[in-house]
């Protein structure tokens, strides 16, 4: 069989091209650390590379959510908690009104505290998060939840509770009306009473003048006993709070595990093994080193450079 010198130089110069394409997807290979540069290299690996990554998206998701739930739910206890200590301030002084020494006058500056504590407890009950969102809004508040009126302090929140968007239970915000207006009453079972509404009668009450001892003390016993079953209500939100800060724990763990797993499974398929690239690519190079010879001296068998 006769062999040209054009096919000789036509297929050496296309081993030649071969040999240098592979030696330059090699190279991509190791500067990009991947094995998989497109869905065609392998469709298989690059599939789940995909499926791997929005698993990794969705984890990041739902870390973001439970953030804004755990930031919430935090500032959430510390709320409650300053709610509890007012009311055992307002416990001291109705411990104190209670005396049958005072008069009436120490008892309008008593008065005069609660009515402070009050509204301070207000301006607690209506804290943000600090971006607009009312911690004590329910399921959601573009204005302050709780107001003021005439008539006494109202509700304009949405009773229930928001909850963040991932996929589990992430609360961002505590029913204000459950926590701060839906005490139990001790003096009528069966019926609530709301923290502003106690400190208004117990208020109304130490202010009216020439009131007997005995009148005086049934004023600061039944404040104190509807203020004792506000403060309690007020507890048992804060541990729910508490509840909830420590699922949110839990919940990260499980979502930084997801992430870790996602990202584990996606290096997987698509990431390349440096040991077994470096030795490639070795051998490519003298793959192409060689080609370049051989090439050369097919260059070199032409009849004509035997004619010269």
């Amino acid at each position: 069989m006769r062999i040209s010198s054009a096919y000789a130089f036509e297929s050496s110069l296309s081993n030649l091209q071969r040999r240098q394409a592979q030696l330059t997807e090699a190279q991509t290979q190791l500067t990009s650390g991947k094995r998989v540069q497109r869905a065609s290299d392998d469709p298989s690996a690059a599939a789940a590379a995909e499926r791997a990554l929005a698993r990794m998206a969705r984890a990041e998701a739902q870390g973001r959510a439970l953030d804004a739930s755990r930031n919430a739910m935090t500032l959430t206890e510390a709320a409650l908690g300053d709610a509890g200590e007012m009311l055992q301030q307002a416990r001291e002084l109705l411990v104190r009104a209670g005396n049958g020494s005072l008069g009436d006058s120490d008892r309008a500056i008593i008065a005069q505290n609660l009515q402070g504590l009050r509204s301070d407890l207000l301006a607690v009950a209506n804290r943000d998060d600090g971006s607009g969102r009312y911690l004590f809004g329910g399921q959601g508040s573009d204005t302050p939840p709780l107001r003021d009126t005439p008539a006494g302090v109202v509700y304009d929140g949405s009773s229930g509770q928001a909850l963040g968007a991932g996929g589990e239970s992430t609360p961002m915000s505590v029913d204000g009306r459950a926590a701060f207006m839906a005490a139990p009453d001790p003096a009528n079972p069966g019926a609530t009473i709301s923290v502003f509404d106690m400190l208004d009668t117990a208020v109304a009450g130490l202010m009216t003048t020439g009131q007997t001892s005995a009148q005086v003390a049934q004023i600061t016993s039944t404040a104190m006993g509807r203020l004792d079953a506000v403060a309690a209500s007020v507890s048992s939100w804060r541990s729910r709070a508490g509840e909830a800060l420590n699922r949110a724990d839990a919940q990260s763990e499980r979502f930084a595990q997801a992430r870790l797993d996602a990202q584990t499974e996606r290096s997987n398929a698509e990431d390349l093994d440096m040991l077994e690239a470096i030795s490639d690519f070795q051998n490519k190079q003298t793959g192409y080193d060689a080609a370049l010879k051989t090439y050369s001296l097919v260059q070199r068998m032409s009849l004509f450079d035997y004619l010269k």
